[in-house]
Order: C-alpha cells, then structure tokens, then sequence
C-alpha cells in the first residue's frame, strides 16, 4: 500500500498534487459561481505563451511564465472594464494570439519540443522542491487574500452592484482576482498541464455545489474534492501505469458523475414518495 511513497518522485508528486487540488477547488469556487469558466481555459492558454518564451529565452519557467500570466490578466480585466468589448471576446483575441505565439515559437525552435510538452500536459512526476516551493507559497498567498477580502470577494461574486451600494471597489477586487486566478494557473501549470487545468479548476466545486446550498460549505467540500482527487488520482496512476494529470482529472469527473448520479436518485425517490403520499 505505501510502496509508492518509497520514491522521492512519487512523495513530490503527490504533496504538488493535493495542493494544487486544494487551491484550485478553492479558487473554482469563485469561477464557476461568476459564471466564468471559460476564463481559467483561457487565461492558461495565454500563459503558455509566456512558458514559451521563457523556454527559448531561458528564463526561469516562473518569472516567464508569471510576467505574461499577469499581463493577460490585467490587460483582459481592463479591456472588459474600459471599452464595449464583452468579456469572453478579451479573452478570446488576447488568449488566443498569445496561444499562437507559443505554437509559432515551437514550430520555429524544435529542441525545445520535451519543456513545451510538459508545459502543455504535465510533468507532475518531475516536481522538484523548488516548485513545492512555489506551489506552497501560493497556495498561502490565496488562502490568506481570500481569507481577508472573503466580504468583498462575496458581494462581487453574487453581485456586482450591491457591492458597489456598500463601498465595496470592485474594480480593484476584480482585477486582485483575476492576479490571483493567474497565480494558481501559473503554479498548475508544470502539475497538469495547459490542456488539464481548466477541468480541474471546474469539476471540484460543481460536484460540491450538487451537495449542499451553503457557500461556506461548497468551498470546504470543493477544497477537500480537489485535494482527495489529487492523492487518489496519483494513488492510482502509480498502479495503473497511466498519466498522473489526466488520471487525477478523471478521478475528479468520476466523483462528479457518482454524487449527480446519487443526488438525481434522491430527488426522483423524493418526488415518487411524494406523489404516492
């Protein structure tokens, strides 16, 4: 049962794999109950520009990486907030055109094919205490923002205009969310990959908003959600001989897909007791 933590890969792996679990579900929370799913896919997309660039500039992968992940946020935060394009068309042009910079650098520099496979599908196996590092120092950094602006961050998330009626900036808020939201994709990025992370960020507080009503409850359950899938998925990756991203993913869409199957069940068994009443 513990042969595969005899394994110095294995132990980083599965510490990087519950925390980015962890701050994902936590982060998810967020994304889904504002209704922007599509940014987490987008905003990743655009960040892989930036781990291109810091392959063929050899760069640190997270000072490449960081510096265009924070400028894609920011500049989609305010094209949204200060001209008439729709958020979902920002994202769209500014993803996609750095996406396209990332593809035309490695059509152009071809040895750098195995660092951009890792920065598009994962390389969780190859987590080394630098990234534990980092992956440990955001998940504080976003635990302890989201502690301390939890009131804002709710009204802005429910709504935008009552919580401008109560003093609440939420220019300012949107924009910290939106860096912070840049940081997780940034430090999940060398964990799941480009392709992977977008899933991992929806899944876990969808499957915990089928379990309860109560917003303190579903970002408990949805962090719990993403870290226990992080260890299982590693967990069995290891015995199945499969990819740790994808199997962590496919433990968090199966754990879905078990509580909407039980929780359909309880409702069609509550309507049938009802009606036979």
């Amino acid at each position: 049962m513990f042969e595969p933590f005899q394994f110095e890969f294995f132990r980083n792996g599965t510490l990087a794999a519950v925390l980015t679990g962890a701050l994902c579900g936590l982060i998810g929370v967020y994304i889904v109950l504002r209704g922007m799913s599509y940014i987490g896919h987008g905003l990743s997309h655009a960040i892989f520009g930036g781990a291109v660039v810091s392959f063929v500039l050899a760069w640190n992968f997270y000072l490449g990486a960081g510096l265009w992940g924070f400028g894609a946020a920011v500049l989609i935060n305010q094209t949204t907030r200060r001209t008439r394009i729709n958020a979902d068309a920002a994202i769209g042009v500014i993803t996609t055109a750095s996406f396209a910079i990332g593809v035309a650098l490695i059509s152009r520099y071809r040895k750098f094919t195995r660092s951009f496979d890792a920065a598009l599908f994962g390389n969780i196996l190859g987590v080394e205490t630098a990234d534990l590092v980092v992956i440990a120092a955001v998940t504080i950094l976003v635990g302890l923002m989201i502690f301390f602006l939890y009131r804002s961050l709710l009204f802005t998330t429910f709504s935008s205009d009552v919580a401008q009626v109560y003093g609440v900036k939420t220019g300012w808020i949107d924009t910290l969310f939106a860096l912070m939201l840049a940081a997780v994709l940034i430090a999940s990025m060398k964990i799941l990959g480009v392709t992977l992370i977008a899933a991992a960020l929806v899944i876990p507080p969808i499957t915990a908003r089928l379990l309860t009503d109560s917003f303190n409850r579903m970002i408990l359950l949805s962090t719990a959600i993403g870290a226990g899938a992080g260890f299982a998925g590693m967990y069995a990756s290891y015995y199945l001989d499969l990819a740790s991203g994808a199997t962590i993913v496919l433990t968090q869409a199966a754990c879905f897909a078990i509580v909407l199957l039980i929780t359909s069940l309880r409702k069609r068994m509550g309507r049938l007791i009802h009606t036979h009443v």
